[in-house]
């Protein structure tokens, strides 16, 4: 795949624990700003008490159970717009949030821009009016980039109501890049 080429719908159906890790080094793109992906986390579908598909298809997370390569953006706490994209087979609910993104273009050179879900959307200038946008075509999108020299996994940040599903490792990051989240 060339290192600027449009990710595809059949690329994000798969497990999201595949495509979270390959998301790692991938090019976040809206417009004239661009971040590399640096950190993200799997969300597994109904089962998973981590995730928003765990009270099934309401209208806010039906996108969830829509075709891959769809986005899906919410509101966190009042405050903080969070981007994920979904995955998987139609219907299972999964998908994976974009944790952290390093500046590529149009973004400064500030590592920390981007550092946590709610300044990714903030640098790129997403917000919930991108929910459900398909990602295979218009100006957001994600791109191939490049492969990260070590890839760090573990649980995933903010989530231990969850229970044994906070323990999950399911966080995927760049392991000692600078714009990576610290839990």
């Amino acid at each position: 795949m060339a290192r600027t080429e449009r990710l595809t719908h059949a690329w994000f159906a798969r497990p999201a624990p595949i495509v979270a890790r390959e998301l790692i080094g991938c090019a976040l793109v809206h417009g004239d700003r661009t971040g590399m992906i640096v950190e993200v986390e799997a969300y597994l579908g109904p089962h998973d008490k981590a995730s928003h598909a765990r009270f099934g298809a309401t209208p806010r997370t039906s996108v969830m159970f829509g075709p891959a390569g769809r986005s899906y953006v919410y509101l966190c706490y009042g405050i903080h717009e969070m981007f994920n994209i979904v995955t998987g087979d139609e219907g299972h609910g999964e998908a994976v949030l974009i944790r952290a993104v390093a500046p590529l273009s149009g973004l400064g050179d500030d590592p920390r821009i981007g550092r946590g879900p709610g300044k990714v959307t903030r640098a790129l200038g997403i917000d919930r009016s991108h929910d459900r946008r398909d990602l295979a075509r218009g100006e957001l999108y994600v791109a191939a980039h490049e492969v990260p020299p070590k890839l760090g996994i573990g649980p995933r940040i903010g989530v231990d109501y969850a229970g044994a599903w906070a323990r999950r490792r399911l966080r995927f990051w760049w392991r000692d890049h600078p714009a990576v989240t610290k839990p």
